[in-house]
């Protein structure tokens, strides 16, 4: 597994910086700690070094008696420059919290403490991540210094949104969950092969949003996680990624290119563009069905009339339409949230009518594998069988999804040399 180091600068967040160290080391990961001297007033050095079981680094001039060495490593026979060692041997670097102060300096290249000195001795990759009140976070001197740093090929994951420090307060500046912060160094690491190197897959996730005036829109409770859980899971096995959001609630995976739409029209558009080069299409997004036939300019108010009439067109086929034009050689995945008890039956005319290889359905009345749900359980529904995947998280879900297209990728590629 991987060296990273983690830098830890002073913030109320400092306390997830723990919750990182102890993933990054669940996951296997050799992680040291490196503190300015204004974390340790939020958080200790001891909590750190108890979880990683290497002692943590505050001043480039203290001695370390791992002498640059990460957990699990043997340690060199002589004192190297410590600010230095701990740099080279490192695999990755993030930075979590960087308070506006440290992103400052280190836009700059001050080097004032263990954490801004062996930043900037780092060859590898590095990624700072954001945390403070949201008017030191959208002042222009903090936005110019990260801008620095995203120029200098630095990774910045931004800030949440949601309740701050200040009693009271919410706004843009809370530390992104651990969990996250993890994903987007593994994103970063140099990556090792992978089965899937090579293909390049195209993903669907969300719920897109038909207006009716400039405030109101038809749409859907999807909330895109089962699509983002594909979209990582593809990419943890050496693809090549895109995922197209239509209005997501959860955060894209870090390391994949992101295509952003709104409605149905922009989704047909945005896949209609990305699926010429790929070998496997996931449509986990929901398409609005229907659409107003025309939209107000100005917003609608009940005091225009007695009521409101609407009229609805349908929207583009977009799965339908794609594979129409498909390629031999492609792999289409449809979704179908469906209910009641005909559901499987209606799959099934769903993979037949769209032309398709599998439709993945989903009975979204159960409230534990509902929308916006962290678990899922799944019928496959392919032309020779049904292949039913039991209750689990959305991420197993994924997985075993992927299991289904490397299978249909396998039956195509036995046609084709049969057919040589």
């Amino acid at each position: 597994m991987a060296r990273i180091l983690l830098g830890v600068s002073g913030g109320i967040a400092a306390y997830k910086a723990l919750e990182l160290a102890r993933l990054a080391t669940t996951a296997g990961h050799g992680v040291r700690v490196l503190m300015t001297p204004t974390a340790q007033r939020f958080v200790g050095a001891a909590s750190f070094e108890g979880i990683v079981g290497a002692p943590v680094l505050v001043d480039e001039f203290e001695r370390d008696p791992l002498r640059g060495a990460f957990p699990g490593d043997a340690a060199p026979e002589h004192d190297p420059i410590g600010h230095l060692a701990v740099a080279e041997n490192a695999d990755a670097y993030i930075v979590a919290p960087a308070s506006a102060s440290t992103i400052a300096k280190l836009a700059a290249g001050i080097c004032d403490s263990m954490l801004t000195t062996s930043f900037l001795a780092m060859t590898a990759p590095r990624l700072v991540a954001p945390a403070m009140n949201d008017r030191m976070y959208a002042d222009a001197a903090t936005q110019a210094n990260l801008a620095t740093l995203r120029e200098r090929g630095i990774t910045v994951i931004e800030p949440d949104e949601g309740a701050l420090a200040s009693r009271g307060e919410r706004g843009v500046g809370r530390l992104p969950d651990p969990q996250r912060l993890l994903e987007a160094v593994e994103a970063a690491l140099p990556s090792a092969p992978g089965p899937w190197d090579g293909l390049r897959v195209l993903v669907t996730a969300g719920g897109t949003r038909e207006p009716i005036d400039p405030v109101r829109y038809i749409g859907n409770r999807s909330s895109g996680r089962m699509g983002v859980a594909l979209a990582a899971a593809a990419a943890r096995r050496g693809a090549e990624v895109v995922l197209v959001g239509d209005n997501l609630n959860v955060p894209a995976p870090p390391g994949l290119r992101m295509v952003e739409v709104e409605t149905t029209g922009e989704l047909d558009e945005a896949v209609r563009g990305e699926v010429k080069e790929a070998h496997v299409l996931l449509m986990a997004a929901a398409p609005a069905d229907f659409t107003a036939s025309s939209r107000a300019e100005s917003k609608l108010s009940r005091e225009d009339g007695d009521g409101l009439e609407l009229q609805l067109v349908p929207t583009a086929d977009v799965l339908a339409g794609v594979a129409a034009d498909r390629r031999p050689d492609q792999v289409l995945v449809g979704f179908a949230a469906e209910t009641g008890a005909e559901a499987i039956k209606r799959a099934r005319g769903k993979l037949e009518r769209k032309g398709v290889d599998a439709i993945v359905f989903n009975d979204v009345s159960r409230s534990e594998i509902g929308f916006d749900s962290e678990q899922n359980e799944v019928t496959i529904v392919e032309r020779d069988g049904e292949h039913h995947i039991p209750l689990a998280s959305k991420d197993d879900i994924a997985e075993a999804i992927l299991d289904r297209v490397e299978a249909i990728r396998g039956r195509i590629a036995q046609a084709d040399r049969a057919n040589d």
